[in-house]
């Protein structure tokens, strides 16, 4: 696994030690002050550092989104044992997730405004080279790809925050097929700060009078920080970041002595039918669902004492995971442990199923449940134990599900197992 997320000021979290180090702690990265959102520091010298070989040409085309793609990308290669430049990934699928368009509409722009009167031949060079790279959502996919010399399937999911969940499902079946030994997912996204603000400004313009819902929404404020399942849970952070994960069969990763993490013992996605494409099952009864089609066969539900839970801070995402927590657990729902670490690094679209997967494995190699970052004072409409505080939670466990959801009402949970059980 590899990362690159919001950190200190001059690195990102780039490792899994260093992941740990964040989210055990329940330490916030995401800046504070009247703005508050994740920003990625250092990426560029981070890569340069990581990847010396590439040309300075390529790096003046590449988007936010590919320089951190290509970050955690290294990471994950260095922390799988697997070297790229020899071509020990020539075969891989290479997966990709993005949700934002922040990225597209500024290689974009760019284009657009170069003017042929005053743009250097460089310049307008590399504007060229950034609009056409950044030509579709499968973006980053290639970039990597040309990195790692593959020649397997490379191609995006894109389907909000549930993105990068719903490909590691897939690799999962690709890999069970046959098809390849190896797949590197990756999941990532950039959100302009200032255009989070013009859409705060669109949002206060809205409150200034009852406008009639048909369905309930989320609140995105920057104004205030995060605090999921918190009882002052009033906001939505946004940030920026990229998480890579490597999945490999089991035959691949023991003839070559891989030191594995865990397991991808399943994924389900499902829809609750909701008739408004802009709808959120606030009932819970479909990522209830997508859980139970997990364990189908796979787990019983009291072998699983842990989920990490998609909840962004808004009293409504709260709701939701207790209202599907309950259905699954019943009575004893109490006494399941769910917690986020999304406060650690802000919302970033694309790439939190696979943050989701990679803290729950590592939570199952410490045996530490890490708590959820800016909860101090849980909500009443918990069902659970949402690990309030900074200080992580002994769990012995071997199985944990992982949830993230889209609005219009798409659900996905992931069961995964951890090393023992790979």
């Amino acid at each position: 696994m590899g990362f690159c997320l919001p950190g200190g000021p001059d690195r990102p979290v780039r490792t899994a030690d260093d992941l740990w180090g964040t989210a055990s702690t329940g330490t916030s990265h995401v800046d504070q002050g009247g703005f508050h959102h994740g920003m990625v520091h250092g990426a560029r010298e981070a890569l340069t550092e990581l990847l010396p070989e590439l040309p300075e040409g390529h790096l003046r085309s590449y988007a936010d989104v590919h320089l951190y793609g290509l970050v955690s990308l290294a990471e994950a290669c260095a922390d799988a044992g697997l070297d790229h430049r020899s071509g020990e990934l020539s075969h891989a699928a290479v997966l990709t997730a993005r949700a934002g368009v922040d990225s597209n509409y500024d290689s974009y722009r760019a284009w657009h405004e170069a003017d042929p009167r005053s743009v250097s031949p460089a310049d307008a060079k590399s504007v060229f080279i950034r609009a056409i790279v950044a030509g579709t959502f499968s973006d980053v996919g290639p970039v990597q790809a040309a990195l790692l010399g593959s020649t397997g399937a490379c191609y995006v999911v894109t389907c909000g925050c549930a993105s990068s969940a719903v490909l590691l499902g897939l690799a999962r079946t690709v890999i069970a097929d046959g098809q390849v030994d190896l797949a590197v997912v990756t999941g990532v996204d950039r959100f302009d700060p200032e255009r989070l603000l013009h859409g705060d400004r669109l949002r206060q313009v809205v409150a200034r009078e009852p406008v009639r819902h048909h369905t309930e929404a989320p609140t995105s404020r920057f104004d205030r920080p995060m605090r999921p399942y918190d009882a002052r849970g009033q906001s939505m952070n946004y940030g920026d970041g990229s998480v890579t994960l490597v999945l490999e069969s089991r035959a691949h990763a023991e003839r070559r002595g891989a030191r594995s993490y865990g397991a991808v013992l399943s994924q389900a996605t499902t829809r609750a039918g909701l008739k408004s494409a802009f709808a959120i099952d606030a009932g819970g009864g479909a990522l209830a669902e997508a859980a139970r089609r997990c364990l189908d066969g796979r787990a019983e539900l009291a072998e699983v004492p842990y989920i990490n839970g998609g909840a962004e801070g808004d009293p409504l995402f709260t709701r939701i995971e207790a209202n599907a927590v309950r259905a699954l657990y019943g009575d004893d729902s109490r006494s399941v442990l769910v917690s986020s670490q999304e406060a650690c690094f802000g919302h970033f679209g694309a790439g939190l199923g696979n943050l989701g997967a990679a803290l729950s494995l590592l939570m199952m190699r410490h045996g530490q449940v890490c708590p959820t970052a800016n909860c101090e004072k849980p909500s009443d409409v918990c069902t659970f134990d949402p690990v309030p505080g900074t200080q992580p939670r002994p769990l012995v466990f071997t199985r944990a599900l992982s949830f993230n959801y889209q609005i219009g009402g798409v659900n996905s949970a992931l069961l995964l197992g951890g090393a023992d059980v790979a």
